[in-house]
């Protein structure tokens, strides 16, 4: 594959506004290096890390070997890598040209295996794909199998880049080979659609912080997943692909119970439930999942799902369960001890790996 213009693809560069290093993509100024490096930070937002060289910023972030440190630290025995990048801009890389973005895809995939090989049995990839070339994805996911990866990512909100939505059967060719390499369809909260980046957004956030401002927009982003949920049990995606594992990341898990049951309730007053084999909490349950960190409160109703949810940290990200001068975050593992004591062991045992196992084929 030859492609030119190495100015175009991802790179790191320091700019000459701030001083330090970013990404760039093209023309688009991308954020620092340590943007998403904050897990442990010694300083409350706006003040965030800028680049991965910063006194304080956590090794773990970048540095594999040092990852599985934290991870002992933590107690937590495997992650599930999910793109930061060019999972968030992927539009920016869509528009390069259809020989570049691919090369971009390819190189973030075999990097981050790369990553894994520290230790492939406790770290799960998930791979990019080319959303934009369907031929390409379905190549690149077949591949990306081949070499470790358990999953893909996908985005929600494709209409913002003038695609169809997510679960119009113009995707179906990508669903498709996604239930028959059995990988999973990860959902991460966030998507840009703007041409100078989702970081640029942020930036310009950083810039003009309000703490409470930010603690509502940070708690209503991570439910935002909520639509995507609804939209998965509902709009007949799973009786088109009934063996495929959804999974919502990094959007918690309390509300989706009540989300679940208003669904079923409107569906069955509604008259939905005569045109549908499945309520919409069947559906959930059959074959979709959702993940979850700092919750305490609404632990309980994980015997409601307990075969639908996996407990994660977020690691290295704002708002992870990382302990530091800035972070109301105990250890995971003394997190667990205490806030698990009631939980019932068996649904403990399913939320902490049988659920993960299942979705994300470690067995296998």
């Amino acid at each position: 594959m030859d492609v030119t213009g190495p100015g175009q693809v991802a790179h790191v560069e320091v700019n000459p506004a701030t001083g330090y290093e970013h990404w760039r993509i093209g023309d688009s100024w991308l954020m620092g290096t340590g943007f998403y490096a904050v897990a442990g930070w010694k300083e409350f937002p706006p003040n965030t890390p800028r680049q991965l060289q910063d006194d304080g910023v956590d090794q773990g972030s970048w540095n594999a070997k040092e990852r599985l440190q934290r991870m002992d630290e933590y107690g937590i025995w495997g992650q599930v890598l999910y793109p930061n990048l060019i999972g968030f801009e992927s539009p920016l890389f869509m528009r390069l040209g259809p020989e570049i973005s691919l090369a971009c895809v390819v190189a973030y995939n075999d990097f981050i295996v790369e990553f894994a090989s520290a230790d492939p049995k406790r770290f799960i990839p998930i791979a990019m794909v080319p959303f934009w070339d369907q031929d390409a994805a379905v190549a690149e996911m077949a591949r990306a199998r081949d070499i470790g990866h358990r999953g893909i990512l996908f985005a929600n909100k494709y209409e913002m880049v003038d695609l169809p939505a997510f679960t119009d059967p113009h995707w179906d060719t990508i669903y498709a080979a996604a239930q028959d390499l059995e990988l999973s369809v990860n959902f991460h909260v966030g998507f840009s659609s703007s041409t100078n980046g989702a970081a640029t957004a942020m930036t310009q956030l950083l810039a003009n912080f309000e703490p409470r401002a930010a603690a509502r927009g940070t708690s209503l982003g991570l439910m935002s997943n909520a639509d995507s949920i609804a939209a998965i049990v509902t709009s007949g995606l799973c009786d088109r692909f009934p063996r495929l594992k959804f999974v919502s990341v990094e959007s918690g898990f309390g509300y989706i119970t009540y989300l679940l049951e208003s669904l079923d309730w409107h569906w069955q007053g509604y008259g939905a439930h005569l045109r549908s084999p499945m309520l919409p909490s069947e559906y959930f349950r059959r074959q979709c999942y959702g993940t979850f960190w700092f919750e305490r409160k609404t632990l309980p109703l994980l015997e409601t799902y307990p075969d639908n949810f996996m407990f994660e940290t977020d690691y290295p990200h704002p708002t992870s369960m990382s302990p530091g001068p800035a972070s109301p975050a105990e250890l995971p593992r003394e997190h667990i001890a205490k806030y698990f004591a009631d939980v019932p062991p068996e649904i403990t045992r399913k939320v902490m790996h049988g659920n993960a196992a299942a979705v994300y084929g470690l067995d296998r």
